[in-house]
């Protein structure tokens, strides 16, 4: 699972939440290096014409934006959520690449844990409510991810 809960004493709890890459970053290469063999192998029938030089650009084009597409997809996921869980409070950091930090904060016993079935930009929407803000956290996490998290959530929650 794309998060870790940490506990360093029974009143502090830390919980940890990242985007899941099905690409590691070792497998970026070949997959650019399999795409563009794959693609130049049917080039060496048409080499030395006149359709092989019309082709290239398209096939070559083709890799970039793959790269080009991957390389944004590695950008996209440098979030990270920490939810900090200690006697009395509850703090929600999200950090996010270029942009501003994003923090919540509330008392425990007022926090409210919601799982939002339909309605919201994802289906199991996980959210946190208290001291007048309701916020997301775990939207870049699967289905089945967001509704494990909505249970600990709410039981580590009313622990404190």
């Amino acid at each position: 699972m794309p998060y870790r809960w940490t506990e360093t004493d029974p009143e502090h709890k830390t919980l940890l939440l990242w985007p899941h890459s099905s690409l590691p970053k070792e497998g970026f290469a070949t997959v650019i290096m399999m795409t563009f063999v794959l693609i130049i192998t049917p080039l060496f029938m048409v080499l030395g014409t006149i359709v092989f030089w019309g082709l290239l650009p398209f096939l070559i084009g083709t890799v970039f934006f793959l790269w080009w597409g991957l390389q944004r997809s590695y950008r996209d996921q440098k979030i990270r959520e920490t939810l900090t869980i200690t006697g009395d409070n509850v703090h929600l950091l999200r950090e996010q690449l270029k942009r501003d930090d994003k923090e919540w904060t509330c008392n425990s016993y007022w926090t409210r844990v919601s799982l939002h079935e339909t309605g919201g930009p994802v289906p199991n929407y996980v959210t946190l409510a208290g001291n007048g803000r309701e916020v997301e956290i775990g939207a870049f996490l699967s289905e089945e991810e967001r509704i494990s998290l909505f249970d600990e959530l709410k039981r580590n929650i009313h622990k404190a």
